[in-house]
């Protein structure tokens, strides 16, 4: 089995109006490392994936991705300071201890892509 190693799990998420969608995960703070006109990778420390010029409603309205963060109420913070609800129309809900042993808040996407941002509970 060492000859099976892993380097990285990418997901497309799709993508309503690409433009934005881009900007809004800029925003959010990650980076576009490579773009053409239907793909982009986007990238956040270790962690990335990658955009799609796609969509269809139902697939992105049932869309998850998790993303786990050292420090959750930072990343709230960014989210409130940065205004990304007021300037994407976007829902967001509060960070909340969860019972699955982890503290997170939910941020829907322009496209309706649901983030749950989370770090481990002790």
């Amino acid at each position: 089995m060492d000859t099976l190693k892993t380097i990285e799990l990418k997901t497309f998420v799709p993508a309503k109006d690409f433009e934005l969608s881009k900007q809004f995960y800029q925003d959010l703070g990650f980076t576009v490392s490579w773009s053409d006109n239907d793909l982009a990778y986007l990238r956040h420390g270790n962690t990335g994936f990658l955009l799609q010029n796609f969509y269809i409603k139902e697939l992105a309205d049932n869309f998850m991705m998790h993303l786990l963060v050292e420090d959750v109420d930072g990343w709230w913070d960014n989210v409130n300071e940065r205004r990304i609800a007021e300037k994407y129309g976007v829902r967001i809900l509060p960070p909340e201890e969860r019972p699955w042993k982890m503290r997170d808040f939910v941020l829907i996407d322009p496209s309706g892509v649901l983030w749950r941002v989370a770090e481990n509970s002790p």
